[in-house]
């Protein structure tokens, strides 16, 4: 499986309105079970994907025929990696 990347305008902004669409999410739904999965949130059309890693989650964007960037977290962690990076949550242009 190859991923092509083009110019992605991600803002500072997308970053915030994904971490604030998350908390929301995280608040009306239990995500517990989840724990350990990567959620890939699409903060421009509100939509959030699970899988067991970002390529999974970018194969069920990809099904469904959505091309927008992703943010990523790691369901229960406060980062997504943690390999001499601060943090690995981010826009799909900047991971993976």
């Amino acid at each position: 499986m190859s991923f092509e990347y083009g110019t992605v305008n991600w803002t500072k902004d997308d970053t915030l309105e994904a971490k604030q669409f998350w908390a929301r999410y995280r608040q009306q739904h239990d995500v517990s079970n989840r724990t350990g999965q990567t959620a890939g949130i699409d903060p421009r059309q509100g939509r959030i994907w699970f899988g067991d890693s970002i390529r999974d989650v970018v194969s069920q964007r990809d099904e469904e025929g959505v091309h927008t960037p992703l943010f990523f977290v790691r369901v229960g962690s406060e980062t997504y990696f943690q390999k001499g990076r601060r943090t690995g949550e981010g826009p799909l242009s900047q991971g993976e």
